[in-house]
């Protein structure tokens, strides 16, 4: 049975059909990849609303339960610039699937004891260990969402995808509200139902491990994204690595993006409560939850309007509304300043995966390498959520006759990052250097139209006639015999 067949994980480096991979061809490896972007979701939600339960189960500050984010966030660039990048390069993203998968298994285990000994240290260990993971599952799945069909689709594949990751934030914040912040005894506040929570996801995503391990997915090689860089006439790849200044320039703006969602979502209930009276941290995590819908919501909407407008353009008009919609939740309160943030959510939906998308267009052999660099823009969640919780703790407590909200004046400091992302929307929109590389992309028809006269899998290498990819060095400029 071929169950039971060996596998290998090590992917050569040979040009392959899978730079010419058709929409019909990607649907069954995009439709697996994109469950792992449902688990962070989950994951990601999960801890927006632990945030909360911890501060009043343990009694700790806001400021210092933050530092989940810190351990999860921070874990990011560990994975992406390091263990996870090297096994996606030397060994493909197949591997660095089954890898990412593993450390978020071993992190929900030793999440176990740390919930029965209610330790807020051992938990942050067992959050940066799942960071791991899933930063390793972001490394290898977002280029592959961009890579793998058509190039001029891989903005809306990515940002479809990722509305699935905006379900499992959903989700994840109703679970909290009725599991974790129900039933909660005040004198003896439990852990309990968050230990099973964690291991439901490990048993899941050992499982899923399993399921990746036994199944075929083509490998996109350094090569194959060469070619699809030379086959554009856009390819930046000829200028060594450390020049690719759009790519640090969008590693930067996902730093500075990726803090700002993450501290406004984390801050999200405290907000609630602070400019809303009466309003339970139970009530608060279900208009988490909606808030979360919208952002979901959002990736579907902008998902379409790439099919009519260049995505630079509904990425410009994203960007640009989160400043103007961020603005006034710092000054309204009740269910103005909540609904502010809730069309912020919205219009957040897009920025990551497009930035993401935007960024490795043009890296051709350096792909696999720059990808590393734009997903450990992640850390970005471990520096400014910190930064909004000192800002409120340093506030004093709510005060609703006054209308003192500490939370809602720390929304300034998002609002920062923000502005600080938009220099890349502008750049790619309005600076020719920038910009005419993404529009190559976006115009080609490699994946769309049949470019080769046999027809031969889209996963296999090249045919016979044709001339073989020399490539003794994995970073050399492929060059056809």
């Amino acid at each position: 049975m071929p169950i039971f067949k060996r596998h290998s994980l090590r992917a050569g480096n040979n040009r392959t059909r899978a730079a010419e991979l058709t929409l019909r061809d990607s649907i069954f490896p995009l439709c697996l990849v994109t469950i792992l972007f449902f688990l962070w979701g989950f994951s990601y939600g999960l801890i927006d609303t632990l945030n909360k339960h911890f501060q009043e189960v343990l009694n700790i500050t806001r400021s210092r339960s933050s530092g989940l984010q810190a351990a999860y966030f921070g874990a990011y660039p560990l994975a992406s610039l390091g263990h996870a990048n090297w096994i996606l390069r030397h060994f493909g993203y197949k591997a660095c699937f089954i890898w990412g998968l593993c450390l978020y298994g071993v992190g929900s285990l030793i999440a176990w004891p740390a919930l029965v000994y209610r330790s807020f240290g051992g938990f942050c260990v067992a959050i940066f260990i799942t960071g791991n993971g899933l930063g390793s599952l972001e490394t290898a799945a977002n280029p592959y969402l961009t890579v793998c069909g058509p190039p001029k689709y891989s903005e809306i594949r990515i940002n479809i995808a990722q509305a699935f990751n905006g379900i499992g934030t959903v989700i994840a914040p109703v679970l909290g509200s009725y599991v974790f912040f129900n039933n909660v005894d005040d004198k003896n506040p439990s852990l309990k139902n968050v230990q099973w929570t964690y291991l439901a996801i490990a048993i899941f995503v050992f499982i899923l491990a399993f399921v990746f391990y036994v199944t075929p997915i083509p490998e996109i090689t350094d090569a194959d994204m060469a070619f699809q860089a030379e086959e554009t006439h856009a390819g930046t790849d000829v200028k060594p690595f450390w020049k690719q200044y759009r790519l640090f320039h969008a590693a930067a703006a996902q730093f500075c993006y990726t803090g700002a969602q993450v501290a406004i979502a984390g801050a999200f209930i405290n907000y609630v409560v602070d400019t809303r009276e009466g309003t339970s941290s139970a009530t608060a995590a279900r208009f988490l939850s909606g808030a979360q819908g919208a952002f979901a919501l959002g990736r579907f909407v902008g998902s379409f309007l790439m099919n009519y407008v260049r995505p630079r353009w509904v990425f410009l008009a994203f960007m640009t509304c989160c400043i103007i919609f961020i603005s006034p939740s710092i000054t309204q309160r009740g269910n103005t300043g909540m609904s502010m943030l809730y069309v912020t959510l919205f219009f957040e939906s897009i920025i990551f995966p497009t930035i993401v998308a935007l960024g490795m267009r043009g890296l051709g052999k350096f792909s696999k390498r720059g990808s590393g660099f734009i997903i450990a823009g992640v850390a970005g969640g471990a520096v400014v959520p910190p930064i909004l919780f000192a800002a409120a703790d340093s506030q004093g407590l709510a005060d609703y006759a006054t209308g003192h909200a500490p939370t809602a004046i720390a929304m300034s400091v998002p609002l920062a990052f923000f502005l600080a992302a938009w220099t890349y929307t502008l750049a790619v929109n309005f600076v020719p250097a920038y910009r005419i590389v993404v529009d190559k992309f976006h115009t080609t028809e490699i994946g769309v139209v049949n470019t080769h006269q046999d027809e031969e899998s889209g996963s296999g290498e090249i045919g016979k006639s044709e001339a073989p990819v020399q490539t003794n060095d994995v970073n050399a400029t492929p060059k056809l015999a």
